[in-house]
């Protein structure tokens, strides 16, 4: 599949038919082939109490939120995993499948930005949720506004049968914050 070039990406946002914003300077968040998404300021952690999860439980309640206010950073500290969206909102439309990536001078920090969900379906609308982890061996402070994270932009062949959107187990679809697993939810759980 190609993958749209900063020119691609910039006419599909002038056409309204991708959404992502607010872009705060586009001029650097416009990269040659990608979007660079910022550092949202509400995140989630598993509450320290917290020492055994499986996929059938209601995750609501076994993680702690915090939010950053003002110039609080975030601290990640060695093998922590934290939730936290971006703080923009993404708008994809029926052609196009988004891969969100780490940008590489956060990772030569140690962190990382998505365990597995690293992939943006067709028709998908909502703040993308980071699952960051710290794989350094000291505490990394992170600032909420920060460039953390990549979405690069892929052509489909053809428009699914049924986007994010349209499907009956859309989950994320619209979320706000840093939404804890929904895996309860599935059908084969």
């Amino acid at each position: 599949m190609p993958v749209l070039t900063d020119e691609s990406i910039i006419q599909r946002l002038n056409d309204d038919d991708l959404v992502v914003e607010p872009l705060e300077d586009p001029d650097l968040q416009i990269q040659p082939s990608s979007v660079d998404l910022r550092l949202g300021r509400d995140a989630k952690k598993y509450d320290p109490e917290v020492t055994y999860v499986t996929p059938e439980m209601e995750l609501d309640g076994q993680m702690v939120e915090k939010t950053l206010e003002g110039g609080e950073k975030l601290p990640v500290h060695p093998d922590d995993f934290v939730l936290i969206p971006t703080q923009e909102w993404v708008e994809t439309p029926r052609d196009l499948q988004g891969q969100v990536t780490g940008r590489s001078s956060v990772g030569r920090l140690g962190i990382e930005v998505h365990s597995t969900a690293g992939l943006i379906d067709p028709g998908y609308e909502g703040q993308i949720v980071l699952e960051v982890s710290n794989n350094a061996p000291a505490t990394i402070e992170l600032s909420p506004g920060m460039r953390i994270a990549q979405l690069v932009l892929h052509d489909t062949t053809e428009d699914p049968r049924l986007a994010y959107g349209e499907r009956g187990d859309s989950k994320y679809q619209h979320q706000t914050g840093a939404q804890e697993s929904l895996v309860n939810r599935d059908s084969d759980v």
